[in-house]
């Protein structure tokens, strides 16, 4: 944060203005600098929405808004509505982690291929998001995770 923001939150005019290079030398490859600057100049410009109009957002339109942006695929727009949003019913059925988990759960020979995730969840709707929870958490105690 102290490189582009106050130690406390970034600055996008800070960002918007770097060098590639200064972006870079945090760790960034040159994919997910364009990926940073594309979200930073449409928060500039007042193309991508706040989080009060994504929390007003069927599902859908959330991921279709994020999904827009550089960079940003499905699986970060499921996380943010799981993460960020808190909705209840999102199945993240290209999830490795959610995926291993629901064939432990359920006793599974294989790990379910997305496809059949999706209808593996429909019996937890509209708790999915629970539902995926609990596979991330059935790997983590699997593996002796805290």
């Amino acid at each position: 944060l102290t490189a582009f923001g106050d130690g406390e939150a970034l600055h996008l005019d800070a960002i918007a203005e770097a060098e590639e290079d200064a972006i870079r030398a945090c760790g960034m490859s040159r994919a997910k600098t364009a990926a940073v600057r594309d979200l930073v100049a449409r928060q500039r410009a007042g193309t991508l929405p706040t989080r009060d109009a994504l929390l007003a957002m069927p599902d859908a339109d959330v991921i279709r808004e994020l999904t827009a942006v550089r960079g940003v695929g499905p699986w970060t727009a499921q996380m943010v509505l799981l993460f960020n949003l808190g909705r209840p019913d999102v199945w993240p059925v290209a999830d490795l982690g959610v995926q291993e988990g629901f064939r432990i759960i359920a006793g599974l020979d294989a790990r379910p291929t997305a496809k059949e995730m999706v209808a593996l969840g429909e019996p937890y709707a509209p708790w999915r998001s629970v539902a995926a929870w609990y596979g991330w958490r059935a790997v983590h105690e699997a593996r002796g995770d805290e």
